[in-house]
């Protein structure tokens, strides 16, 4: 495949914006950042075409953002897995990456893919879905991908250290890997995340740098705002997302909230806005660290957190609640066997998870109480890239922010935004 040819593809694959700029530019002209000899080897073609295609596009991200160097990364995030989401063109880009014998560099886990990959018979997706999904696996796994799929990969082995440099892809993994472990990656796309798995370097730049971490805006929780449930957090993400954009926000306010709460905050900041990183006083390892002295600031109250549940409301009753959205812990999937335990739905319910944390619940357990109430434990995919909108699903309810903002677009659903416990009675009662 000629190199124009892929930088064509590459755009139309994964509809990377970012890229589609690096792209235009150029191809002919020189770095202006520092390349090792082995680097200029690798750009030259000395290493082959692959690494040569990937590490152009590298390189040409870095100009852009004035890199000065590439840095290593001790793992990868790619996305661009479902089927749903890349198509045949996707599907023939991977499969001819892989064809030519190239391997990652470092320990790349992948996005969710658009079903669950063992048991989407019985959950009803097609078997040409199916099919041509299970190809986009076939070729990440002969790269010498973990096929893992799963947007929580720091809950499923790939847990980076404070500090260390990562290229991960997924919105809601950048965000926790930044604010809540302190790792340091850009939000890439899926082109540039594969290229740096292949690479096993990015351009130093961006979140990479610590001036670039520090907060923008102060965002000041009114006391009176009780957050008790995944869905507070979403709903709090979502409006401060809405205001803030791409900005690093600063909170105040929250108190002892855990991971999985974190993990809903940063995943529907990440979705309603652009945030890649925040810090939240008190909880998350950098907030001490950083300047935030002379911010402008942003108030939520009580209101502010009961209107977006409204507004994020579309439906009125729900045809299957999915929960798990970035993928459940263990802790997410206990607490639904509990509400489940000796009841029986009236309608579905499926919690999505990764394989590793699925097998943990399953020895548990948990897997087993959540069937007999008619429930569904649902490894490897998640609504928002899954195609239920062909599966007869109109009306979707959620707990998650980044699902409710996602899904009218991305699977015509109406949404029902409600904490678990709602969400539940209504599917029960």
């Amino acid at each position: 495949m000629k190199i124009e040819v892929f930088f064509v593809k590459t755009i139309k694959y994964y509809k990377c914006i970012t890229c589609l700029g690096i792209l235009c530019q150029d191809l002919g002209s020189r770095s202006g950042m520092y390349l090792t000899k082995e680097e200029e080897r690798i750009l030259e073609g000395e290493m082959g075409e692959v690494q040569e295609r990937m590490i152009r596009l590298l390189v040409r991200l870095g100009d852009i953002y004035g890199a000065d160097r590439m840095i290593p990364v001790g793992s990868v995030q790619v996305a661009g897995v479902s089927y749903k989401s890349i198509g045949d063109p996707g599907l023939e880009f991977l499969e001819d990456i892989a064809e030519k014998g190239e391997k990652v560099k470092v320990l790349t886990y992948l996005n969710p893919a658009g079903m669950d990959l063992e048991d989407w018979k019985n959950l009803g997706f097609s078997e040409d879905f199916a099919r041509n999904q299970l190809r986009i696996i076939d070729a990440f796994r002969k790269m010498g991908v973990v096929v893992t799929s799963t947007c929580t990969p720091y809950l499923a082995g790939n847990l980076p250290r404070f500090r260390e440099h990562i290229a991960w892809s997924e919105s809601s993994a950048v965000s926790f890997a930044n604010s809540v472990i302190g790792a340091r990656t850009n939000r890439e796309g899926g082109p540039s995340a594969l290229a740096a798995a292949i690479c096993g370097k990015t351009p130093n730049y961006g979140l990479h740098l610590w001036n670039n971490r520090q907060p923008q805006i102060i965002v000041n929780v009114d006391a009176d705002v009780n957050l008790n449930f995944l869905s507070d957090f979403g709903a709090l993400g979502y409006f401060v997302g809405k205001q803030v954009r791409n900005k690093i926000p600063y909170f105040r306010g929250i108190k002892n909230a855990d991971t999985d709460q974190l993990k809903a905050l940063g995943a529907a900041m990440a979705a309603s806005g652009a945030v890649a990183l925040y810090h939240v006083e008190g909880l998350t390892p950098e907030a001490d660290l950083v300047e935030k002295n002379g911010l402008e600031t942003v108030e939520v109250t009580k209101k502010e957190i009961i209107d977006t549940y409204d507004r994020l409301s579309t439906g009125l009753e729900p045809d299957i609640v999915i929960l798990g959205c970035p993928h459940a812990s263990l802790r997410e999937i206990s607490m639904l066997a509990d509400k489940l335990r000796e009841k029986t739905l009236k309608k579905p319910v499926w919690i999505c998870t990764s394989r590793m944390i699925k097998e943990a619940a399953d020895r548990m357990g948990l897997v087993d109480v959540i069937e007999k109430a008619g429930g569904k434990v649902v490894a490897d995919t998640c609504m928002v890239v899954s195609p239920i909108e062909d599966m007869g699903f109109k009306t979707t309810g959620v707990n998650s922010g980044k699902a409710a903002n996602y899904l009218p677009g991305f699977c015509k659903q109406n949404v029902v935004f409600a904490n678990i416990d709602r969400l539940i009675e209504v599917q029960t009662s």
